[in-house]
């Protein structure tokens, strides 16, 4: 799913989820979240840690749009 939606997902070795920005929340789901200028902004609770890393890449704008296939150039002469 997030490679075709074209979202570069922020991987972290210091975070039990192994996403920037996602962590275990109680109740066994996982919570996005970000800071902005030092507050913390709640994206939501989702039920996986990969859903949760999409909803923090979309925030964070590291959306790049998946690549479209070349179109082959135009045959014959133009009339």
């Amino acid at each position: 799913a997030t490679e075709a939606e074209g979202l570069k997902l922020h991987l972290s070795s210091s975070n039990v989820t192994s996403y920037k920005g996602v962590y275990k929340h109680p109740s066994g789901r996982f919570q996005a979240e970000h800071y902005v200028r030092g507050r913390q902004v709640h994206l939501g609770i989702f039920d996986t840690a990969v859903e949760a890393a999409v909803a923090y890449a979309r925030t964070v704008g590291e959306y790049q749009p998946p690549a479209q296939p070349a179109q082959p150039p135009p045959t014959g002469a133009p009339e």
